[in-house]
């Protein structure tokens, strides 16, 4: 996995599953990889890992089961988009429309 040095990397972490679970490549009810076996799959410490975990955590996208594992959550998916939905049109896309606005691209260039 390659980090974005302007993004903290616990947090790229937590995107990075959040993005499997919108894949469906994490599906809801599914048994996650441990800290340990995370961190050495994608090569970080494992306390980073732990701290994705717990962001997911806090966020109700996975849940533990103690002496077992870390789990996704029934409907993590529909939360998660509903989240990435809201800072999508919120934060990214004014950007995106200003931006198409200023160099004159429409909607006939995009489908072109």
């Amino acid at each position: 996995m390659e980090f974005d040095s302007n993004k903290a990397i616990y947090l790229q972490i937590a995107d990075g599953m959040c993005e499997q679970i919108l894949r469906g490549e994490l599906r809801e009810g599914e048994r996650i990889p441990s800290v340990r076996e995370w961190g050495a799959t994608i090569g970080v410490n494992p306390n980073t890992v732990a701290r994705s975990y717990e962001v997911l955590s806090e966020s109700g996208v996975i849940f533990q089961k103690r002496g077992i594992g870390f789990f996704v959550c029934q409907d993590a998916r529909a939360a998660i988009a509903q989240v990435q939905k809201k800072s999508f049109i919120e934060q990214e896309l004014p950007t995106f429309l200003n931006k198409a606005r200023l160099l004159g691209v429409n909607l006939k260039d995009y489908l072109d």
